[in-house]
């Protein structure tokens, strides 16, 4: 009978331990285990974590089981990165291109009327976009404002803008208001608020001026935010001694300034209350939905007085 070589066992004939191997790498030994599934790994695939060293899939699974962190009124993270509003931003300036483009000559970018003549004119695209109640005027063949069908005019104008000096007032309280906001609401809320701040606006200027007044800018949102970071600072008990003096004054410009539209200053202000008020007061247990079902309240309000309106105008 012939014996084979081999590995020594012990006194009793049994066989040594072999030493552990990573469960990712069969050739690399290591006696480092995971802390959470206990699996053997080695250096290259130990990650550092909260108590020892866990492997990646404990790793990435961690990562999936932990909630995303969330603002004050329920609002993602991301909102501190301000791309809302640096969207918004960047879409209003592309539209007063196409606006300038769009007059051919004239005076789009200034020399219009409104703060000593500073304001830029209209032109073909903000006549068509503007809000309008009714009028007899025909800018591309037949647009004789919302009461006629073109409720579209309630969101574009919000958009529009009567010269470069007009864009620059508004963008620069965008950037200003806009990124805090954002921050504090989170992406979606703050882009919620800025359009109902801004269709509130335009409502309102439907509501209350006269069938053939145009109005357009970005002003009617950017008084809803003015609106929003008063009420916000109030909610986290912050000091609000700063923004009032800024939202008195851009008041009284309103009603001293010709060629301002009034009822989309303040009904922008007014609406832009309310939503911050539903977003900043919904009761953490199912905040999500308060603030959905808040905000639908409000538009369908809007929407009703838009009926209201249309049907005075047109019986």
């Amino acid at each position: 009978m012939t014996e084979r070589s081999g590995p020594a066992g012990d006194a009793t004939g049994g066989s040594v331990p072999t030493t552990p191997v990573c469960y990712r790498h069969s050739d690399r030994e290591t006696y480092l285990r995971c802390s959470r599934c206990d699996r053997p790994i080695c250096p290259d695939c130990m990650r550092d974590a909260p108590v020892g060293h866990q492997c990646p899939e404990c790793v990435n699974e961690g990562r999936r089981s932990v909630r995303p962190a969330r603002t004050a009124f329920g609002g993602g993270a991301a909102g501190r990165r301000g791309l809302v509003t640096r969207t918004l931003i960047a879409l209003n300036v592309l539209v007063m291109v196409v606006s300038v483009l769009s007059d051919r000559g004239g005076d789009s970018l200034i020399g219009g009327s409104g703060f000593g003549g500073l304001l830029g004119g209209g032109t073909p695209l903000t006549q068509w976009g503007s809000v309008l109640s009714y009028a007899s005027y025909v800018p591309f063949g037949e647009a004789h404002g919302v009461a006629s069908g073109e409720w579209y005019r309630l969101v574009t104008a919000m958009f529009l803008h009567y010269g470069v000096v007009h864009l620059l007032l508004n963008m620069w309280a965008l950037w200003v208001l806009g990124r805090e906001l954002e921050a504090l609401l989170g992406p979606l809320r703050f882009l919620g608020l800025y359009l109902m701040a801004g269709l509130g606006g335009n409502v309102a200027a439907y509501l209350f001026s006269s069938p053939n007044t145009a109005s357009a800018g970005a002003s009617t949102a950017i008084f809803g935010l003015f609106a929003a970071v008063f009420v916000l600072m109030r909610r986290l008990g912050r000091d609000t001694s700063a923004i009032l003096p800024i939202l008195v004054i851009n008041l009284i410009f309103t009603f001293t300034v010709p060629g301002i539209s009034i009822p989309g200053h303040v009904g922008g202000l007014i609406v832009g209350a309310l939503m911050a008020l539903v977003l900043a007061y919904a009761p953490r247990m199912r905040r999500s939905v308060f603030q959905a079902a808040g905000a639908g309240v409000i538009l369908l309000a809007l929407l009703g007085l838009v009926i209201v309106r249309t049907v005075m105008l047109l019986g």
